[in-house]
């Protein structure tokens, strides 16, 4: 049952959902991706040509130790990077005109999307910082300068290399949890509806707690593919980005029930 909050808005419906809505979400995603190609093209080469100029520039710079953490940072700020892709979906459904001008409009106009991106690049700055100070109380900063043969030695085959993967890694599954979470139907939300930020996070949350198997299988399939993407030097980007992107908006489909006057 929706309730009301005190504003007099209906909170929205969260539906649990199982592993078969998740896989049906995915090919739904391949289905609009096949429909409306360039879009997803364009963003998967845009964040394929970043991630390329960012490693590059950290050997470069002799900072190869940065390459992990900031691929895995790579993949917190995804769901505010797939918003246009949201768009494009929701317009395939309703037939609407799908346009570079139109989409982008859309997106400027929903102010509460500029609060969840920024809420996505806090905790990114957090995941920076947290593995700056652990490379300092475990390495000492020794990595810098080394090359990544060096670096992976350092933290393979000394105590404290592996007390930094160890404590790092739980870190940084501790603060993408609680991300997805926060993020899992919030950026789709607050595109198609008039509700507030925190309003989305809290349904997000909601949704995660209706179906934490389903949810916890949809989170694994994003670090597989995006993980698969980045080894032929994120070439796989082009496709797996824009596919994630729309399937993130049929899961939110399947997860939230449509809006009381839209039923």
């Amino acid at each position: 049952m929706a309730v009301a909050s005190q504003s007099g808005k209906v909170d929205p419906v969260v539906r649990p959902i199982t592993r078969n809505d998740v896989v049906e979400a995915l090919v739904a995603g391949l289905r609009d991706f096949q429909s409306a190609p360039r879009f997803g093209l364009v963003l998967g080469a845009l964040c394929t040509a970043f991630g390329i100029a960012t490693f590059v520039t950290l050997y470069w710079l002799g900072l190869p130790y940065l390459a992990y953490p900031i691929g895995a940072g790579f993949a917190l700020i995804c769901p505010f990077i797939g918003t246009a892709l949201y768009e494009v979906s929701r317009r395939l459904e309703t037939g609407e005109p799908i346009t570079a001008g139109e989409i982008w409009r859309t997106v400027k106009a929903r102010s509460e999307i500029r609060w969840m991106g920024f809420m996505t690049l806090f905790v990114l700055v957090v995941w920076m910082y947290q593995v700056r100070l652990l490379l300092a109380l475990f390495l000492g900063f020794s990595g810098m300068g080394a090359s990544m043969a060096d670096f992976m030695r350092v933290v393979t085959t000394t105590s404290e290399g592996i007390w930094f993967l160890a404590i790092g890694n739980v870190v940084g599954a501790v603060l993408a949890g609680i991300l997805f979470s926060l993020s899992v139907v919030s950026f789709p939300l607050v595109l198609e509806r008039d509700v507030d930020f925190v309003t989305a996070m809290i349904t997000s949350v909601r949704a995660v707690a209706a179906s934490p198997g389903a949810m916890l299988f949809w989170a694994a399939l994003i670090v597989a593919l995006l993980v698969a993407s980045t080894l032929p030097f994120f070439l796989g980007l082009l496709v797996t980005l824009p596919i994630l992107g729309h399937a993130t908006w049929h899961l939110y489909r399947r997860t939230v029930a449509p809006a009381p006057a839209a039923a």
